[in-house]
């Protein structure tokens, strides 16, 4: 299987569109696969395929508290939204990086499974944000995107500051420096 290496902010990659699935085949489900193994090894609820440099609408999530609960959302929609409230988010291509986002509340959203089979849910709490942010990143907006300007100014000179500080240590970076 394909390991995956989470792209990380600010890199451009992680701007791009993702393009609608046209079949789901053993492709995408070996695509699917990697994901949720990159996301699990991460420690994330959730992981965009973008966020891997694959620009397919792709998602994978898994907020159960046991972690054996694994969705696959191929080419989501939202069809319904309702609500506002402020939660803290964090992103897996921003490590250690949180801050608070309005979203929806609640959300309807249509998708295919990892077999290709369309289907509908409601989604609510951390599901209903989860679902919200990974689909952003489909569309190449992060978390920070809804941020005030300052704020992702000072999020940049942290992960500028970061990425040096491990350049300068011997560590090698997963993704090249800007």
């Amino acid at each position: 299987m394909t390991k995956f290496v989470i792209l990380e902010y600010p890199d451009p990659r992680l701007r791009k569109k993702a393009a609608p699935v046209t079949v789901v085949d053993d492709a995408v489900r070996q695509l699917v696969d990697g994901m949720l193994e990159a996301m699990y090894a991460s420690n994330g609820v959730g992981l965009a395929a973008t966020q891997v440099d694959v620009q397919q609408r792709v998602l994978v999530l898994d907020v159960s508290e046991a972690r054996n609960s694994p969705m696959v959302l191929i080419n989501p929609q939202i069809l319904a939204a309702s609500g506002r409230a402020i939660t803290e988010e964090g992103c897996l291509s921003l490590p250690g990086i949180y801050d608070k986002v309005s979203r929806a509340t609640q959300i309807r959203f249509g998708a295919l499974d990892r077999e290709g089979r369309g289907y509908e849910m409601d989604a609510e709490g951390l599901l209903g944000v989860c679902v919200q942010h990974e689909m952003d990143h489909l569309e190449g907006v992060l978390f920070v995107d809804h941020l005030s300007e300052l704020k992702r100014q000072l999020i940049r000179r942290r992960v500028d500051k970061e990425r040096r500080q491990r350049s300068t240590s011997g560590d090698r970076l997963s993704v090249p420096a800007l």
